[in-house]
This record gives C-alpha cells, structure tokens and sequence, in this order.
C-alpha cells in the first residue's frame, strides 16, 4: 500500500465493485480535500451512490484501497468501520430515513446519543441545527406529522450536529422542490465553510454540482473527463449541462 498525501482527508484509489454481477465502479480513483466540497456527478447508474459508500466505509471495494486522514479504512474490521462513521462522518441520503419513535430534536441529536452525550447538551446541539433549518418550531414532532422536506431539513441536522469530519450526502435534494433545495444546500454549504467541513456530494444536477469546489464525473462506474447533466433550461430552451473536472 502506499499512503496518501497528507493534505487529503479522503484519499480512495483503484476501487472496483461489482452488484449481482454487473460494475458499479471500475478503478475509481478520488481524492478529497480537507474542508473542500466535491460533488460527485453523472447520471442514474453511474456509480455515484457505490463511491459514496465505499469512501464513506460503508462497502468494502472488492478491489482498491480507501484512506481517511492517512489511516486505511478498507482493512478496517466492521465494527471499527461503523465507530468511524458513527463519530467522524455524516450521512445525508435522498430518504430521510428517520426513526419514526423518536422526535424530531431526538432524531437530530441521535449520533450524539449514541456516543454518550448527556441529554442536555445534545438536545442543545440538535436545536441549534434546527433553529439554523428554520425547523426549530417542530422539534416535538414525530416524522409522521412532517413534510418531506421537513424530514430532509431534520437528516440534515442529523448529519451536521454531531460536528463530523467529512458528510456524504447522496443525491439528497432528489425529492425536494426547487425553492427546498436551494434553501437545504445552501445552509448545507454554509454550514461546511462555516465549520471547516468536508463534503462529498454525489447529485445528477448540474445546479446542485455548481455549488462544489470541484466535481469528479462517473459514468458507467468509470472516471470521466466531461458528463452531462440536467441543468437550467437555457434560452433555447435545452437543459443539458456538462461539467468537468
């Protein structure tokens, strides 16, 4: 193995893995700054979620190594790979997935829970995040009773509470309308600047890709140079975007 340059957080090379058969990433090689925003682009199927995942410890490439901060996770054993997520990353995926018995400040404070924080200071740390979403006012709710964009809004305080290292979020304004989306990403956004976050955004829109530092394009499991996204209509009314590295 060699090690990665030290000034990546992420550092993931050569990674192969396959579903039932058929490639979802074919020698990916990516690098993630510290602090930095990449989004990951490409259509439906192109490999994006299978990278996030492999880079976030959650699959083991069948082929390939991942790094973070310089410590191999692709040797790491199971349960060491899941106390890195639980205390050093976040997840934000496209389905909020929130535990329906919980309320919506205990689903924000979870990660915290789990770690150990006394109840007061991490219903603390989950209001602020949802003061910050404009979500404060429901911090009694149970995931029932909210829209689902307000369930987005609540994943996100999730991800961000628990001040992690790096959040992948996974096409995670994929079900939200235009006017969510902008107001999600960008305390999103903010909030990495803010805190010196990374984030690693895999999305197939173009507006949402705009908002990285850089962007990394997949298609068909493979790194490519240029991949067209779905952007803005333009004045001759075509949406089709394409981004590069």
């Amino acid at each position: 193995m060699v090690a990665p340059p030290d000034n990546d957080v992420i550092w993931a090379r050569s990674l192969h893995h396959s579903h039932n058969g058929s490639p979802g990433l074919a020698g990916v090689s990516v690098s993630v700054r510290d602090a930095e925003i990449l989004a990951v682009t490409g259509p439906r199927g192109s490999g994006k979620t299978t990278l996030l995942h492999c880079l976030s410890g959650r699959l083991v490439p069948e082929q390939g190594e991942v790094w973070f901060n310089s410590v191999p996770v692709h040797t790491m054993t199971p349960r060491v790979r899941e106390q890195l997520r639980r205390e050093r990353f976040g997840w934000i995926g496209s389905d909020p997935q929130l535990v329906p018995e919980l309320t919506t400040w205990e689903n924000a404070a979870l990660p915290l829970l789990l770690r150990g924080a006394s109840h007061r200071a991490a219903k603390k740390a989950a209001t602020e995040w949802l003061e910050r979403l404009d979500i404060a006012a429901l911090a009694r709710k149970r995931p029932h009773a909210l829209l689902q964009a307000e369930r987005q809004r609540v994943s996100v305080a999730r991800a961000l509470c628990a001040q992690p290292t790096v959040v992948f979020a996974d096409e995670p304004t994929a079900t939200l309308h235009r006017a969510e989306r902008a107001q999600l990403l960008r305390t999103l956004t903010a909030a990495a600047r803010s805190h010196g976050i990374t984030v690693v955004l895999a999305t197939h829109d173009a507006e949402v890709a705009a908002l990285a530092d850089r962007t990394v394009p997949l298609l068909d499991g493979r790194r490519v140079a240029t991949v067209a996204l779905p952007g803005v209509p333009d004045a001759e009314g075509s949406t089709a975007c394409s981004l590069s590295v």
